[in-house]
């Protein structure tokens, strides 16, 4: 599991859920087919399908496509090598791990409090032997604290980092206080960048306020992942950066 997933299967309920609906549907089909059941069940074969779909979907992101998507994403922020940056929600360190490679002469803090219905294999040790195993463990401060009441000082970054990580607070209110906490510890001129399933234009109204110029863009990929999930998911990446004094 570790080999397959070295960054953790995200969502792995939702993996499981899907998995499970469709190896059922699969299994009425089969039955059906083979006239073991008492009545007729016709179609059986199209949610088996529509399930597998987002089901192999997600483990081929969580085992390949995550690590491809972290370079894409973090190509779009200038790097000077210096910068302090932090992770939000870092899990296993993906964007961590990726952030300490551009600094080499910077300082990547992460920050989760490691919930393993999020992420398969979520805890500090498994980032730090992530951060070890990539060569960049000097560069990466692992912190076990909530986004909502982050315990840095104002201005304290250049670069912030997310993936799919605050939707996973419960509450409008209490996704708002996060989105304030990264306003707060970001330095003036600095840049946030959140990669996110839903609620992005929520935190887009958050940081407006706060005094950042603010972009989501929408892939086709993201488009897919919405009509396929019939409007339930809306991902996105988010892109803000203070105003410099």
């Amino acid at each position: 599991m570790r080999k397959l997933f070295p960054y953790g299967l995200d969502a792995p309920p939702v993996v499981a859920g899907f998995g499970a609906i469709s190896g059922l549907c699969l299994l009425v089909w089969l039955l059906d087919a083979a006239r073991l059941l008492p009545i007729r069940v016709t179609g059986a074969e199209w949610p088996a399908l529509g399930f597998a779909c987002p089901c192999l979907g997600m483990i081929w992101d969580s085992a390949r496509g995550k690590l491809r998507e972290r370079e894409r994403l973090l190509d779009r922020l200038t790097w000077r090598g210096n910068e302090h940056v932090l992770d939000v929600g870092s899990g296993a360190g993906l964007l961590a791990i990726g952030a300490a490679r551009r600094v080499p002469q910077g300082q990547v803090e992460a920050i989760d409090i490691w919930q393993r219905k999020d992420l398969s294999g979520n805890s500090a040790d498994t980032l730090r032997a992530n951060a070890a195993a990539e060569g960049v463990a000097s560069r990466i401060r692992v912190v076990t604290a909530d986004m909502r009441d982050m315990p840095f000082p104002a201005a304290h970054f250049e670069k912030i980092v997310s993936r799919f990580a605050v939707h996973n607070i419960n509450g409008a209110e209490e996704r708002a206080r996060a989105i304030h906490e990264m306003a707060r510890v970001t330095a003036a001129g600095g840049d946030i960048l959140i990669r996110d399933i839903l609620y992005l234009d929520a935190y887009a109204a958050v940081l407006r306020q706060a005094g950042f110029r603010v972009k989501i863009t929408r892939s086709l990929t993201d488009s897919f992942w919405r009509l396929g999930s019939f409007g339930a998911l809306n991902p996105g990446l988010l892109e803000a950066t203070q105003h410099a004094p």
